[in-house]
């Protein structure tokens, strides 16, 4: 993943996305730069750094392919990025050359597989549905939280919460997004999500994320909503969502485990000069 025959001085990294969902990889499994809270947001400043949705850290593992941390633009760490764990999946099946493999992270050790299609599909593990797994402030019913619009919580390594709406084009979401984001029945905050249902295995969703904002996707908001969903016998558990940068498949195993797979994209990679990694401190 790193360009190993570069001699420029800083800190390499790769940037992907998946449906526009888009993140900074830096491998740090041969050498370590510890990442600040400050540097994380000076490289996620799409204007003086690279800009991204999530940054993740790729390390070795000895019970894993490899171990991932993952970082939202603010600063803060994110328990699970979905698209992320894909983007970073593939890229190590292709530099192993295996079709199946594992990562660590917060949320557990993730199962990958390359499908036949071609896809990439992450086994993200069961929902966790009680109130404090979540986690939320009160105990109070998940799959009907008491706030207006009556939308459900889970949480899929981090926080969500799933509106169910006629048209997710209407919802004014840079302005419920935060709303909800920071509300007092979330301690740690939580993922937004509006859900349109078009069927019983589609939907039209879209994405405010916990300590990014509006985003184009999310892989574990689409896990959560869908297993929302689910829980209120609105769709099947196998289904299609469109969000704003295309389209992912997820399917809720009768296993309980959580399936998400789709497309991923290689941006480029670059060198982060040692002028900005010391200009945050």
């Amino acid at each position: 993943m790193k360009d190993r025959a570069s001699n420029e001085p800083g800190l390499r990294f790769s940037k992907m996305h998946g449906l526009g969902n888009d993140f900074v990889l830096i491998d740090q499994r041969e050498d370590r730069t510890i990442l600040s809270p400050a540097l994380v947001q000076l490289i996620g400043d799409r204007h003086r750094g690279v800009g991204f949705d999530q940054l993740a850290e790729i390390f070795l593992s000895d019970e894993a392919d490899a171990e991932l941390i993952f970082w939202n633009a603010d600063g803060s760490t994110a328990g699970a990025c979905g698209n992320a764990t894909r983007c970073i999946a593939h890229e190590l099946m292709v530099e192993s050359g295996v079709q199946t493999l594992s990562l660590r992270t917060e949320r557990g050790l993730l199962t990958c597989r390359r499908r036949e299609d071609g896809l990439v599909e992450v086994d993200m593990g069961p929902p966790m549905l009680d109130w404090q797994d979540v986690p939320l402030a009160d105990a109070v019913d998940t799959l009907y939280l008491p706030i207006e619009g009556g939308p459900a919580a889970l949480s899929m390594g981090n926080p969500h919460c799933t509106f169910f709406v006629e048209d997710a084009e209407a919802v004014d979401l840079a302005t419920l997004g935060p709303e909800i984001e920071n509300h007092p029945l979330f301690p740690k905050r939580t993922n937004v999500q509006v859900l349109q249902i078009l069927s019983r295995n589609h939907a039209r969703m879209r994405v405010w994320e916990r300590g990014v904002g509006l985003t184009l996707a999310s892989g574990s908001s689409s896990c959560a909503a869908v297993v929302n969903a689910v829980r209120r016998g609105l769709m099947d558990r196998r289904t299609t969502l469109t969000l704003d940068g295309g389209e992912i498949e997820i399917t809720w195993a009768e296993n309980g485990d959580v399936l998400m797979a789709g497309p991923i994209a290689y941006a480029f990679e670059g060198v982060l000069s040692p002028e900005l990694i010391e200009a945050a401190g």
